[in-house]
């Protein structure tokens, strides 16, 4: 039997292929070649490009309004490898807990599962995490002796809901985490993919205490192929994150090249991408406006790649994957996300590297077979994404 084509990818979490500035990058890459060809036959060392550095330092230092050393900052193959590496010099032993969001990005939940770690889900609304169910756990984790070795969020522009926390419960979050000793890794993998309102500060711009890191990445806002991450951390921590590192540094060509691209800074390219990834959000939530708002709800996003949508409990959630997939759709379902793989009603779109028809014809079909998908014609029980 035959796999169905698939015509409208929604499951795919990445940028406009059109928007990838290849002339630009040719360019960089042939200075970059015939400048630092004797670094290119040399290891990187540890901390990686120091033009790179310097370039991400300059990014998170205008955002923020405040002085990142170059010096501090790691670059790692991927944002993937910052995840793992900063998870392993916090841990201590198999079946240490970390506490996460309760949806989450499936490659940082199945890091933690590969490493043996005991994650605890903190419930979510539309500010992101419930710094009140924080609270209530961080007390009874204490009660049992269990303190967490971390605390993982995506507070900005949050994969996969697309929330944005609040400057307050960021706030909230440090105050709690300092109660209990424990850092924050702060995941900020969508920060440059910016549409409207308030940019959230980092936590380290809220809180200078060295116990926190901040993880950053390339991916989203230039291309996952380059493959390139940072994590910042000051010493002593970024000290116990390097002793993890056994790689002798990360690509030094991709490096180099992104680095000469940005040696601007890195608006100037986010001027040209944001504005077609904010057209792709808009068609999006106007297509599931008309098809679904019977039925569903969804996150409204300010910035990044994706789209949440809770379902009626009713819809068989394996037989819509079936006939989504059979249709020419396909999605990333909510079991993907949640810490502890419960198949939860919901499911994530991501439409960053759609065209604009995909869009606009791939919304009514997956409607369609939401609708097929139920056992039931009952109205909608719910108004909010989150009981």
């Amino acid at each position: 039997m035959s796999t169905p084509e698939i015509l409208y990818d929604f499951g795919t979490g990445r940028s406009d292929p059109s928007t990838f500035p290849t002339a630009a990058l040719q360019a960089a890459a042939v200075k970059v070649i015939e400048e630092e060809a004797q670094a290119l036959t040399e290891y990187p060392g540890g901390l990686g490009h120091p033009g790179l550095r310097r370039a991400m330092a300059q990014r998170e230092g205008e955002r923020e309004g405040v002085f990142i050393n170059p010096d501090h900052i790691m670059l790692t193959n991927g944002s993937m490898q910052a995840v793992t590496l900063t998870a392993e010099a916090l841990q201590e032993n198999h079946g240490d807990t970390v506490l996460v969001e309760e949806f989450s990005y499936p490659g940082t939940l199945n890091a933690y599962r590969s490493l043996q770690l005991a994650m605890v889900g903190i419930k979510l609304d539309e500010g992101g995490m419930r710094i009140d169910h924080m609270e209530q756990t961080l007390a009874q984790l204490e009660q049992q002796g269990r303190r967490p070795k971390f605390i993982y969020a995506i507070s900005t522009y949050q994969n996969p809901t697309g929330f944005n926390m609040p400057e307050q419960r960021r706030r909230d979050m440090i105050s709690l985490a300092a109660q209990y000793g424990i850092p924050i890794i702060e995941d900020n993998c969508y920060a440059d993919v910016h549409y409207e309102g308030k940019i959230e500060p980092a936590v380290f711009k809220l809180d200078d205490r060295p116990e926190h890191i901040y993880l950053g990445s390339l991916s989203k806002i230039l291309a996952p192929g380059f493959r390139l991450g940072y994590v910042y951390a000051r010493p002593p921590m970024l000290d116990k994150i390097l002793a993890r590192r056994h790689d002798a540094g990360s690509n030094y060509l991709a490096a180099a090249i992104a680095a000469e691209f940005y040696k601007n800074g890195i608006s100037a390219h986010a001027g040209v991408t944001n504005p077609v990834l904010h057209k792709k959000r808009d068609l999006t939530l106007d297509g599931l406006s008309t098809e679904l708002e019977d039925i569903c709800t969804w996150s409204k996003p300010s910035g990044g790649l994706f789209v949440w949508l809770r379902m009626p409990d009713d819809v068989d959630r394996p037989k819509l994957y079936t006939l989504a997939q059979a249709s020419g759709v396909n999605y990333l379902p909510g079991v993907s996300f949640h810490y502890a793989n419960r198949n939860m009603p919901y499911l994530r779109l991501a439409f960053g590297h759609l065209t604009e028809a995909q869009i606009q014809q791939g919304i009514p079909i997956l409607a369609r077979c939401i609708r097929k998908a139920r056992t039931s014609n009952e109205p909608r029980a719910f108004t909010t994404l989150f009981d």
